[in-house]
């Protein structure tokens, strides 16, 4: 009885410690969104030529990007429906393309069940609060093409990496400078 009451406090305080750094990453986000564009662009529009050359997309398809920041990389995307979400208010706010925009996380995504042809998720799957569930919700939401991208140096990259086998059946990995890309 003891072991398992230590076990629930300390469960509760790792829940506690996963939040607040949560927080403290999207405070990150939200101080450096008049930035962001500057740092993150060139490696983004890389991530996504790379992930054109593997995932044929037409200009019907219905694509979602799972952590969109200012979705600086949606121009080289060939259709105009893309919808983003993001829990950084301020990384949308700076964003052209805002109005496709959701605030909100990945682990509860206030969309429809097989609602898109293709989901992207560019470096932002290390950062979800609850990464199991990010990518449960990932996959309820598209058909079947995905494109997830995850940091290397990530601490969490051997967890992500056995989730996302776990729950997609891979194509392709991608070795591509900072990321590996699973083309699903």
């Amino acid at each position: 009885m003891c072991i398992y009451r230590l076990w629930v406090i300390n469960n509760k305080k790792i829940n506690y410690l996963i939040i607040m750094i949560f927080h403290l990453i999207m405070s990150y986000y939200n101080n450096i969104s008049s930035g962001y564009d500057e740092l993150y662009k060139e490696e983004q529009l890389n991530k996504i030529k790379l992930i054109l050359q593997n995932v044929k997309i037409n200009s019907e398809d219905k694509i979602l990007d799972v952590g969109c920041g200012t979705g600086v990389s949606w121009d080289l995307i060939p259709t105009q429906n893309i919808v983003g979400i993001d829990p950084s208010n301020e990384l949308i706010e700076k964003s052209k393309h805002k109005k496709n925009m959701i605030l909100g996380k990945a682990e509860k995504m206030p969309l429809r069940d097989n609602e898109f042809d293709v989901v992207i998720s560019l470096t932002a799957i290390h950062n979800f609060e609850d990464i199991k569930k990010g990518l449960i919700e990932i996959k309820r939401v598209g058909k079947d093409k995905f494109a997830l991208s995850i940091l290397k140096k990530s601490k969490k990259l051997d967890f992500i990496k056995k989730e996302i086998n776990k729950l997609f059946k891979v194509k392709k990995e991608i070795n591509e400078g900072k990321d590996i890309i699973f083309i699903i």
